[in-house]
């Protein structure tokens, strides 16, 4: 029989072919005018030269952290090495997703000219680069570093995962980086563009007039595509090394505690550590077959409807394949686990439609909003914070219901031998909680499943936008406009989708990681026992204030991060003022403003802001950990307080954040489609100032937050052997 393991270099080389392939058939389409070539230019050279300076930035910092991490961290010098891997893997992500990005805006205008569907196909295509490139690149990096060192250490799966782990941490920390700047780059052009152009000067978004212009299309690549390319990099590859942990202890489990006439050979029990590695790899094939569904068949259609029919078909194959892994590779007795992979696509499909309906201008959040602006910017930024806090309950249902839906199953799925529920050698409760994480994890690979074609929605957003604005910066025809202007309120719901989906997955992720950490307790503290690891006493004081800790944490992090966007978009607006005083000929179309003044304003601003709070997860939770073990606390017990009330307080924020923010945005693109008055209008200056108070909320904080939390994870798992 063949070895269905195989699955997994296979997947992963399909992937990057076919993402090859995207990426031929995006770059043989004609760019366009070369007006739309100029500006395409401007665009690519300004996030090129943004990234390689971000790049080294995350370079030296990450090369000095993993010396730090082999001289400290077991197995030495293993840890530190796949820390320095996954931070590379991760920053390489990045720079795939926004290479492809700027290159595919030109052509995606230029489609546009033609027929909407083909700019659909040609913007979709580009982002789904990112989506297989990341996705495929995560799966052959976690099962390179694992199958190199269960090789070298001779085949010890404990060491090897251990080793492993630095990769997770690695992808965490450089994808933070590349989140926080990218977001406080794009949001301070942003907000300096709208506020200035649109309401001091009075003229439209993308106008070739407006100095910031170049700046917010650019911020739109090193925010969207680099910075969300790196994030799921690292939530695919920290929540495949968290279940593959939990799949050590039923390994363990297996190969040593049960009775010897029950137990499963070691090479079988090995299947509880690859199992979600093959799961991740048929998700592969099931994206590839729903990004190639993405079209219209008509022009009238909604752009939307092409996306979900794709959607809709990687989610099917998805749940086959999922079937197909589970029967193969656990058999039918575990079928409950299918079923618990079938809890996380369906946790997906809930939380997608769940963030249309809180983002789009088709329900009532978004136009309750904009009928707020009609009577000012503080009516609609109340409304608007009003909804953003509304935002967090459904999600929050549906992430209860699947997680202990997926606990459930899992438990189910445990053993009832007699010989095994009544062996005196280990405790069987125990191992039965941990087929209850096993199920989570189980649920979270279930999510994932759908990861690249997600993640393709993600990079479509900022293609389609600045393909609407090389269009206008161009002076096209009207009609050309309009196709563009359909694609961008697509892609602005699209981006809020992905982040739901990648927030949502950290929450489900976040139960098996907590899983994963007690695991690494037990095996350091307890000698495997994991009955003494698996609780938090918040009556212990250290586990209590480990708590208060972990949640202010989390609004810490977020106020310098919109503290940044603040002070960066000051100088950004300042600038642009000051070069429309100096200058009146930009406002009469005789010079060209300077768009490299803002440029730089918006890269130095990113470059400076991004380190301090990039660098709190990890001095906090290992400081911490440290001064409770100095002074005779519980030290492991308090770092998993913080651990899990920050993770708990970081999905609230996040989500509240960016849906919200998400909300804002699509009302005033609610009132710029005609509602309310239209452009130029009271009610649209008032939704301009809301959607500007939204900016950084789903642009930066928002989605840093959600690495955040799996930096958290990874940091505790890394430096748990220095708080014992």
């Amino acid at each position: 029989m063949v070895d269905i393991t195989l699955v997994i270099p296979i997947a992963g080389a399909v992937g990057l072919a076919f993402a090859g392939y995207l990426t031929w058939y995006v770059f043989r389409k004609d760019q366009g005018s070369p007006e739309m070539q100029e500006i395409g230019n401007a665009i690519r050279q300004g996030a090129e030269a943004y990234m390689r300076r971000q790049y080294s930035t995350i370079i030296v910092i990450s090369i000095m952290l993993s010396f730090l991490i082999m001289g400290l961290i077991d197995p030495k010098p293993w840890v530190g090495l796949s820390f320095l891997v996954g931070a590379m893997a991760s920053a390489l992500s990045g720079y795939i997703g926004m290479y492809v990005s700027v290159r595919s805006n030109t052509r995606t205008a230029a489609a546009a000219r033609r027929s909407l569907n083909e700019a659909l196909v040609t913007s979709f295509r580009g982002g789904a680069v990112s989506g297989m490139g990341v996705v495929s690149l995560s799966l052959i990096g976690v099962a390179g570093i694992f199958y190199t060192f269960h090789t070298s250490m001779g085949f010890d799966a404990s060491k090897s995962l251990y080793a492993a782990i630095g990769f997770a941490f690695g992808a965490s920390f450089a994808a933070l980086f590349a989140q926080l700047g990218g977001g406080i780059y794009t949001k301070a052009a942003d907000v300096g563009a709208d506020l200035v152009g649109k309401i001091e000067a009075g003229i439209p978004e993308d106008d070739p007039r407006n100095p910031a212009v170049i700046a917010d299309l650019v911020g739109d690549n090193v925010g969207d595509c680099a910075g969300r390319g790196a994030d799921l990099f690292e939530s695919t590859a920290a929540e495949n090394i968290g279940a593959m942990v939990l799949g050590l202890s039923l390994f363990t489990f297996w190969t040593q505690l049960v009775p010897a006439d029950l137990r499963w050979s070691d090479s079988k029990a090995l299947v509880w550590i690859f199992f979600p590695l093959v799961a991740r790899s048929f998700g592969i094939f099931a994206s590839l077959a729903g990004v190639l569904a993405v079209r219209l068949k008509r022009e009238d259609k909604d752009p939307m409807s092409g996306i979900n029919m794709g959607y809709y078909i990687t989610c099917i194959l998805a749940a086959i394949f999922f079937y197909i892994a589970t029967r193969v590779m656990l058999g039918d007795k575990y079928l409950y686990f299918f079923g618990a992979g079938l809890i996380g696509i369906g946790l997906s499909i809930v939380i997608v439609y769940i963030t249309q309906y809180y983002t789009s201008g088709n329900w009532r959040p978004v136009r309750e909003i904009a009928q707020a602006s009609t009577t000012g910017p503080a009516t609609n930024i109340i409304t608007g914070l009003s909804i953003a806090m509304e935002t967090t309950a459904l999600p929050v249902i549906a992430i209860i219901v699947a997680l202990l839906g997926a606990f459930g199953l899992g438990q189910m799925a445990a053993p009832t031998d007699p010989d095994i529920v009544n062996s005196t050698a280990f405790n069987y409760s125990t191992y039965k909680l941990v087929y209850g994480f096993y199920g989570t994890a189980v649920a979270t690979m279930g999510m994932l499943a759908t990861c690249a074609f997600i993640l393709a929605t993600d990079t479509f957003g900022p293609i389609t936008d600045n393909a609407g604005g090389i269009v206008e910066m161009s002076n096209q025809p009207e009609e050309i406009r309009r196709r563009t202007d359909k694609l961008d309120a697509c892609g602005n719901t699209t981006k809020a989708l992905t982040k739901g989906y990648a927030m949502a997955s950290a929450a489900l992720a976040a139960f098996l990681l907590f899983g994963a950490y007690f695991e690494r307790v037990a095996t350091k503290k307890f000698n495997g026992d994991l009955g003494l690891a698996f609780h938090v006493d918040l009556a212990k004081p250290e586990v209590f204030v480990g708590g208060l800790l972990g949640a202010m944490l989390v609004f810490l992090f977020a106020s310098l991060a919109i503290r940044a966007v603040g002070k960066a978009a000051h100088e950004m607006i300042n600038e642009v003022r000051r070069q429309f005083k100096a200058d009146p000929g930009i406002m009469a179309n005789t010079s060209k403003p300077d768009y490299a003044k803002c440029v730089d304003i918006a890269t130095k601003g990113a470059l400076k802001a991004m380190i301090l709070p990039a660098i709190l997860p990890v001095l906090v939770p290992v400081s911490f950990g440290i001064l409770m073990k100095a002074l005779g606390y519980d030290a492991p017990q308090a770092v998993g307080a913080l651990l899990m009330v920050g993770t708990i307080t970081g999905i609230m924020v996040a989500n509240m954040f960016n849906n919200g923010g998400g909300a804002w945005d699509n009302a005033k693109k609610y009132i710029e489609s005609g509602n309310f008055g239209g452009k130029k209008t009271p009610a649209h200056a008032a939704a301009v100032v809301g959607d500007t108070v939204g900016d950084p909320l789903k642009d930066t904080a928002g989605p840093s937050i959600h690495v955040l939390v799996k930096l958290l994870a990874t940091v505790t798992l890394v430096f748990v052997v220095l708080f014992i």
